[in-house]
């Protein structure tokens, strides 16, 4: 029996990780909130520290925000002025139109090619002498189609060197070793590149906002200057070393969410629909109807305007009533 519309059975709208924070995260956080009367930081010095050791780098090379999109804030309002560009691959991420809008910055959406990448030679074009920001989703949102190194570097060298380039790894968790590009080599090529990630996805902490960014260091510091005092809270610290010091038990999590995604795609591939493969935490199910029979079903999902969906996968249940309500629907 289908549930109503407005009843939803699952949410998978948000491609958030399906399992709560690991019971050694959860209890680091409940030692913090102890203390939850004392002010954090008034700028953060050890979250950017623990990432910095973590990935590489210098910790004058890393932001810390409010998740990615609180750090991509912080980045479109220190490298663009009023009127000028932000180029992208359209559709994406819905929050770089919101930010382009809320900054009043021009925004420039460049289409997809035929396989749900990025173009990424028809967004270097579309580069001006207004264009300040250029955003590189690696994965894609919401394709979850990856652009590879070499394509990725020859863009690099096409864009101008005055722009800044965002490139977001939101998922970059979910991508098999072999498709993980250095990005420490990355920024140092390329100082006009800002490689940005969170502790929402793979990490599982999206209710806690934490994200970061990294690049050169004088990149870094002209964003770190639109840091708000205060803004960081206590938690995010022991959060992310509680985390990183339970490495082997997040990624046994992330085999299980993209063990999921692989046996629904292939399903529903061998239904006859073109789901492309997904290196992230979620599938796009494009067709007419294919949204509408989600939500017919009680599944939330992101919906297109061509009726196409995002779908967030990991959790078995949900997995299974996606696959029952896209009967005769997909293919």
């Amino acid at each position: 029996m289908t549930a109503p519309p407005d009843v939803v059975q699952f949410d998978l709208s948000l491609s958030e990780n399906p399992f709560p924070p690991l019971p050694s995260v959860q209890a680091a956080i409940a030692d913090v909130m102890e203390q939850a009367n004392r002010y954090p930081e008034f700028l953060p010095q050890r979250l950017p520290k623990l990432v910095a050791d973590r990935v590489g780098v210098s910790p004058d090379q890393v932001v810390v925000g409010a998740g990615a999109t609180g750090v991509a804030m912080q980045i479109v309002q220190s490298a663009a002025r009023e009127g000028d560009g932000m180029v992208f691959g359209a559709p994406t991420f819905d929050g770089y139109p919101v930010l382009a809008e809320i900054a009043g910055v021009r925004p420039i959406p460049v289409p997809l090619d035929s396989q749900g990448c990025q173009d990424l030679p028809a967004m270097a074009a579309a580069a001006d002498s207004r264009t300040a920001l250029l955003v590189v989703c690696r994965p894609h949102n919401p394709t979850g189609t990856l652009n590879d190194a070499a394509e990725l570097e020859d863009f690099l060298r096409r864009v101008p060197p005055e722009a800044v380039v965002i490139l977001d790894e939101a998922y970059i968790e979910f991508v098999s070793e072999d498709d993980v590009i250095d990005p420490v080599r990355l920024v140092d090529l390329f100082p006009n590149v800002l490689v940005l990630r969170t502790f929402s996805k793979a990490f599982g902490l999206a209710g806690l906002r934490i994200g970061y960014a990294f690049g050169a260091a004088d990149l870094a510091a002209s964003v770190r200057r639109r840091q708000l005092p205060f803004g960081m809270s206590a938690v995010a610290v022991a959060a992310v070393a509680a985390s990183y010091a339970a490495e082997h038990e997040l990624c046994a999590r992330v085999e299980r969410i993209t063990a999921e995604r692989e046996a629904m795609r292939d399903l529903l591939v061998g239904r006859g629909a073109a789901v492309p493969h997904s290196h992230g935490n979620f599938l796009y199910i494009p067709g007419p109807g294919v949204a509408d029979a989600l939500h017919e079903a009680g599944i939330r999902v992101k919906a297109f305007p061509d009726g196409s969906a995002r779908v967030a996968v990991g959790d078995a249940d949900a997995g299974r009533a996606v696959r029952r309500a896209l009967v005769g629907v997909t293919g």
